[in-house]
């Protein structure tokens, strides 16, 4: 039956004025009756008739009660039932994840949705306690649900939620509040963002991105001068230096590394630009050879043991700027380095096939977790503790072959350490040598 007044008031009426209808005709009928076959019977027939009609209008107005009574009844049910599944298809239908809860945070209602984006079965958390509210979440739940108590306005707002697997999921929420028989429930709907909150912190690192131009574009100014002084002062040195060939050789050494510092300033600069680059046909071997002699003093400070393979591959060449080819061999070499503990190993392979130079650098280093992974070619990403990276040495890397038209991947588990190969074209001239 409806519950509202004007439909149960409307019921009774109804029920009663068609009962009086009923009795009145029962009335009639048997006064009909009566009066033409029952005219001449003595008293207490009479009276054994009128009981008996007594008896046949209340068993008529008992059957037509009871029948009026499950009719609306009925009627009211079917109403429910479609009103009922009215709800639920709006509630399935909504894209957003739609939980209803008590003030006690008790589940009372899940949508398809929620089950989802957050993991739960609607059987799981029915009747449980809310199973998705971060614990350092849960005293701003509070705090909302005391504004919308107060009959204050919560949409939209940003904030976090629980995966069945301990994750945490980025959501934009809207609380309303929910009447249920004078019991006050709180419908929360909410819609994943975990996609435009990584859209929003790419922005924000093109922004660091281009302020890192800015400040490479000054740092390139300010220590391009210095650089070059003492550049033209080794190399004064060296001519100087005569025939003391020790000397000769480590202030040829100290040219080189000022080069290096001179040639990453200028990277970093060109990373912002990605300016054109001037190939030349470049063999692999010296330039390999060269950055490992860049690096030595720091192998042997760490007491870390290097190995080189070339394997017949010193002589490929490859179309390509030798200034490049050298910081993207120093990035994945000081990346080892940082990533092995004292006493740990390095290897480099250089090999030659299918018209593609491989290089790999492998250490036995810490590795790098699963979920990390996808992310060291992202700038501004580091493993390393704070000040020992910027995050921007793989990315560079990832530039510098790009530029090439190369590939390069990172292969790494926790504790097996990690290898990183790069796949660079042969120069055309050699391909048919190499392949000879």
């Amino acid at each position: 039956m409806n519950a509202t007044p004007n439909s149960s008031r409307w019921f009774w009426a109804t029920l009663v004025l068609s009962s009086l209808t009923i009795v009145a005709l029962v009335f009639a009928f048997w006064e009909v009756i009566e009066n033409r076959y029952f005219r001449d019977l003595d008293y207490m027939s009479l009276h054994y008739l009128y009981i008996s009609r007594g008896i046949a209008s209340a068993l008529f107005l008992a059957v037509w009660a009871a029948w009026f009574v499950l009719h609306d009844r009925r009627k009211a049910e079917t109403e429910l039932r479609r009103s009922h599944e009215h709800y639920r298809g709006l509630l399935e239908a909504s894209p957003g994840a739609v939980v209803l809860f008590d003030a006690d945070l008790t589940v009372r209602e899940w949508n398809h949705a929620a089950e989802q984006l957050y993991g739960f079965a609607k059987s799981d958390v029915l009747g449980q306690r809310l199973p998705t509210v971060p614990a350092e979440n849960e005293d701003e739940l509070r705090e909302f649900m005391r504004a919308v108590a107060q009959g204050e306005e919560l949409l939209d707002q940003e904030t976090r939620r629980r995966h069945q697997r301990g994750g945490l999921i980025e959501v934009q929420l809207s609380l309303l509040p929910f009447d249920e028989s004078g019991t006050l429930l709180f419908l929360e709907v909410t819609f994943d963002i975990r996609e435009r909150v990584r859209l929003r912190e790419r922005l924000i690192e093109f922004e660091k991105l281009t302020t890192m131009g800015e400040m490479a574009a000054g740092t390139a100014h300010h220590l391009n001068t210095p650089l070059a002084s003492m550049l033209l002062r080794v190399q004064m040195m060296r001519e100087r230096a005569g025939s003391d060939e020790a000397l000769a050789s480590d202030l040829a050494r100290l040219e080189q590394s000022l080069g290096f510092c001179q040639q990453f300033v200028r990277r970093l600069l060109d990373f912002s630009r990605r300016p054109a680059v001037r190939r030349a046909p470049e063999e692999i071997g010296p330039v390999v050879e060269a950055v490992l002699g860049f690096l030595s003093p720091s192998f042997l400070a760490k007491q870390v043991s290097l190995t080189a393979e070339t394997r017949g591959a010193e002589a490929v060449q490859v179309l390509a700027d030798r200034n490049s080819l050298e910081t993207l061999l120093l990035i994945l070499l000081s990346n080892a380095l940082d990533a092995v503990p004292p006493g740990g190993a390095i290897g480099i392979a250089v090999d030659a096939a299918d018209g593609h130079v491989e290089i790999a650098v492998r250490d036995n280093g810490c590795g790098i977790a699963p979920a990390e992974r996808a992310l060291v070619f992202e700038p501004f990403f580091t493993t390393k503790p704070i000040g020992k990276g910027t995050g921007l040495g793989l990315p560079i890397a990832k530039s510098i072959v790009s530029q090439h038209g190369g590939e390069i991947e990172l292969e790494s588990e926790p504790g097996n350490g990690t290898c990183v190969r790069v796949r660079l074209p042969i120069h055309a001239e050699r391909a048919a040598e190499v392949r000879r």
